[in-house]
C-alpha cells in the first residue's frame, strides 16, 4: 500500500484560489479599499490607504469625471514632480519631503465676511470629500492620471462668505526658504501664487486636493492641500496653500510674472497653440513613454467651454 506524506505547505485543492480570482486580485483589492475609505474605516496595525500620515480620509467615490486612460502608477507619479520650492529638477520628492505638513493653517481672507483662518485638519472635516479620476497636463508636454481626493472650490466658497463682487480667487503657497531651498533664489517671486477668476473657481471642475491614490496628500504632491484645475495646464495647480483671498482685482500669477510671453494666466490647453519653444499637439504619457494627441482644454470642452465663449478668438486663452 502506497502511503502518501503530506508537507505541512500542502493544502486541499478547494482551498486554492481560482485562477480568474488571482489575475483580478489587484482590482479585486482596489476596490475593497475604495469602499473601506469611503466608510472612514481602517483597521488598525494596518497600512491602510485612509491610515497616511497618521490621520484618515473619509471619502466617496465620484465616477462622473473618469477618463479612459489607465491611472498613472503612484511610484511613478510620486516620484516625477514639479515643485520649484524645492528645486527645479523632477526628482525633487526626498526634498519636499522635509516639509512639516501639521501643523498647517490655512487663512481664508479678502472680500469674505470675515477674515479665518483655519486648521488644514478642521477645514477638512467641515468638507464633503469625494475621490475624482483627473487628467493632468504639464505645458512641458507630459501628462498623468491621478485619483484626487478632495472637495469642489463650491464648498470653500461658501464657507468664506464672500461679500461684494469677487472676481478672483488668489492662492498663495507656503514661505520656508529653511526647508525649501529653492526659496532662497532671489530671482523667483517668492511665494508661489496662482489665480483664478471667480466663475472658474465656481465650475464644478474646479477641485482642492486633500489626498491622491486614496491617501492623504504628501508633500510632493503639495500637501497638505493644493488645487486641482484639469482643463489648464499643470503650473496653474498651485501646490501647498496656506492663503486664499477673493478680490476684484487680478493678481500677477508666478509664472506669468516671470515669463508672460510662455505662461499667462489663463493657460488652458490647447493642441493647436504651441509654447514658443515647443509644440503641444502631443504629450508623453507618464507610465508608458507614449506620445498621444493632446486634446483641447485636456479632454474637459464639454464643461468649460462656455466659460470662455465671449474669448474664443483670444489666443491669450492658451498662454
Amino acid at each position: 500500500m502506497k502511503i502518501v506524506k503530506k508537507n505541512k505547505w500542502n493544502i486541499s485543492e478547494n482551498l486554492v484560489t481560482p485562477e480568474a480570482c488571482f489575475y483580478n486580485r489587484r482590482k479585486f483589492l482596489s476596490s475593497s479599499m475604495i469602499a473601506i475609505t469611503s466608510t472612514g474605516f481602517s483597521l488598525k496595525g494596518f497600512p491602510t490607504l485612509a491610515r497616511a500620515n497618521n490621520f484618515s480620509l473619509s471619502f466617496k467615490n465620484n465616477g462622473k469625471y473618469e477618463v479612459e486612460r489607465d491611472i498613472t502608477p503612484e511610484e511613478i507619479n510620486g516620484k516625477y514632480n514639479n515643485f520649484f520650492e524645492f528645486g527645479s529638477h523632477k526628482q525633487i520628492w526626498k526634498k519636499a519631503s522635509k516639509l512639516k505638513l501639521r501643523p498647517w493653517q490655512i487663512i481664508i481672507d479678502g472680500m469674505v465676511e470675515n477674515k479665518i483662518t483655519i486648521d488644514v485638519d478642521n477645514l477638512i472635516k467641515l468638507m464633503p470629500l469625494e475621490e475624482r479620476i483627473y487628467r493632468h497636463r504639464c505645458v512641458e508636454a507630459w501628462s498623468m492620471v491621478v485619483p484626487w481626493v478632495g472637495f469642489e472650490i463650491n464648498h470653500l466658497i461658501k464657507l468664506a462668505k464672500p461679500i461684494g463682487k469677487p472676481k478672483f480667487i488668489q492662492f498663495e503657497s507656503f514661505l520656508d526658504p529653511s526647508i525649501a531651498s529653492g526659496q532662497k533664489q532671489f530671482w523667483y517671486p517668492w511665494p508661489y501664487t496662482e489665480s483664478l477668476t471667480y466663475t472658474e473657481a465656481k465650475n464644478e471642475l474646479s477641485f482642492m486636493v486633500v489626498g491622491a491614490y486614496g491617501k492623504s496628500l504628501v508633500a510632493q504632491h503639495g500637501g497638505p492641500l493644493r488645487l486641482a484645475v484639469p482643463w489648464k495646464y499643470g503650473f496653474k495647480s498651485i501646490k501647498s496653500i496656506a492663503r486664499i483671498t477673493f478680490s476684484d482685482k487680478r493678481s500677477e500669477t508666478f509664472w506669468e510674472s516671470l515669463q508672460p510671453k510662455e505662461y499667462g494666466f489663463w493657460a488652458n490647453v490647447n493642441p493647436d497653440f504651441p509654447h514658443p519653444r515647443w509644440s503641444q499637439e502631443t504629450e508623453r504619457v507618464l507610465g508608458t513613454d507614449k506620445r498621444v494627441p493632446t486634446l483641447i482644454y485636456n479632454g474637459y470642452e464639454e464643461f468649460v467651454s462656455k466659460i470662455y465663449s465671449r474669448m474664443a478668438k483670444n489666443k491669450q486663452l492658451f498662454m
